[in-house]
């Protein structure tokens, strides 16, 4: 494909993922591109690059074309995205929609009119606080919470593009030989440096189509989510629960630590996310995990009460601490979201901790930095339920890591792409007090 033809794509693609501001934008691009596979990868990657660096500067170029009297169709977005950010002329932007040979249609006058008002910089003192950060609104405060003075450095990190982060599946192999092994299919990696089973790409490679992957040697995962299976510190033997499994990496990383032994159950509400689950369990060679399907009037939490000895809960969230990754999720995400997610994950809570057994532990997980969505959740936890009480970071730490810091500080984990290179997450562990032989480690029966 020509460039320009590529950029005729990129304004398909935008204008497919506009018509959907609900849908999750990699889905729509899957079947953007399954409906056209006569693009080759080179063209797929270059079309896709330029839409997700649009969606990454939306609240940007939407403010710019806003202060020009437009509207954000997908062509001028594109436009203004050529403009602003990769610094084209107003001639050489015109170029790229000439019409020839697979080009984009010719600006019309008022698009043309549009364009001549766009003057770079991207970043404008005039600008409002959350736009300048590229932030919603709504989300500008739980940021401003979470990260006071480290705001601008912290809302720059959300913008970048994140890293590729692998899990070595200790059932099957070691870091070291799982490296070597991608090593051996030119692909390199450098390992994480809290995970003691993380590898790190700088960007995006085809891992799915390593032999690595294909033999469950490998998982992509990021560091932080490879943290909270850490901190979950699920050992052989115990019963564990997975309560938001969803496809199951954590309940995969959680085997690994118990080398196989115990039993973990995968819960979640969605049928082809347990399904995705069993696939994924299978490939990696795991043998001590069932699923099972949460559906309204189940009473399988009930029978079960008191009887694990790790819960953990990785909860629906708004996802802000995932937005460099899935960008699109700001625009998609408001403030309805977060008053609907912050009451499902108390109902989620009080379930899940009805689970453990007096001695057990529940881990409480997000990939969120909102407060709401994260501390907020837990004191109103511990409020209702004092019987549990909060395993300090640095405790929890010492009883799974090789020694070392903890990657923050405090009684929680709060992990932030600008901080520690991961996405950002959540996590808070917390013990339900017993003592005697409530406290012991289960044979894992059942």
């Amino acid at each position: 494909m020509t460039p320009a033809a590529r950029l005729s794509a990129a304004v398909e693609l935008l204008a497919a993922l506009e018509a959907q501001p609900r849908r999750p934008a990699d889905a729509t691009a899957n079947d953007f591109f399954r409906a056209r596979r006569f693009i080759g990868s080179g063209d797929r990657r270059d079309v896709s690059d330029r839409v997700w660096a649009v969606v990454r500067e939306r609240l940007r170029l939407d403010w710019h074309l806003a202060q020009a009297g437009a509207a954000p169709t997908a062509r001028l977005l594109v436009a203004a995205h050529l403009r602003l950010v990769d610094g084209a002329s107003p001639a050489a932007v015109a170029g790229s929609f000439s019409g020839e040979r697979h080009a984009e249609a010719p600006l019309s006058a008022p698009e043309r009119r549009v364009l001549d008002a766009l003057a770079p910089p991207l970043l404008r003192p005039e600008m409002p606080e959350d736009v300048r950060f590229n932030l919603p609104a709504w989300a500008l405060p739980g940021f401003r919470e979470r990260f006071g003075e480290e705001l601008p450095e912290a809302a720059a990190a959300m913008t970048g593009a994140a890293p590729l982060d692998l899990r070595v599946n200790l059932l099957k192999t070691t870091r070291d030989a799982a490296r070597a092994a991608l090593a051996a299919e030119g692909v390199e990696t450098t390992p994480t440096p809290w995970s003691p089973w993380g590898l790190r790409l700088p960007g995006r490679r085809p891992i799915l189509a390593t032999a690595a992957f294909r033999e469950g040697l490998v998982e992509v995962q990021d560091e932080g989510s490879q943290l909270i299976a850490l901190l979950a510190d699920a050992r052989p033997g115990m019963r564990v629960a997975d309560y938001c499994a969803g496809a199951a990496g954590k309940t995969l990383a959680m085997a690994a630590t118990m080398n196989n032994r115990g039993r973990i159950v995968a819960c979640d509400v969605s049928v082809p996310r347990l399904t995705g689950a069993t696939q994924r369990l299978r490939r990696a060679g795991v043998d001590n995990a069932e699923t099972h399907l949460l559906e309204p009037g189940d009473r399988w939490a009930k029978r079960r009460a008191g009887q694990f000895d790790r819960v953990l809960v990785d909860a629906p969230c708004t996802g802000t601490g995932t937005w460099r990754r899935n960008p699109d999720a700001r625009l998609r995400t408001g403030p309805q979201d977060l008053a609907e997610l912050v009451t499902k994950q108390q109902e989620i809570l009080s379930h899940a901790a009805s689970l453990v057994r007096a001695g057990g532990r529940l881990v409480y997980a997000t990939c969120s930095v909102l407060p709401e969505e994260d501390e907020a959740q837990v004191a109103s936890l511990l409020e209702k339920r004092p019987e549990f009480r909060v395993v300090p970071l640095e405790q929890a730490w010492g009883e799974v890591s090789a020694g070392g810091s903890p990657p923050c500080a405090g009684p929680f984990l709060a992990l932030a792409p600008h901080a520690q290179a991961t996405d950002g997450f959540f996590c808070a562990v917390l013990e339900r007090r017993g003592g005697g032989d409530e406290a012991a480690v289960s044979d894992g029966a059942g």
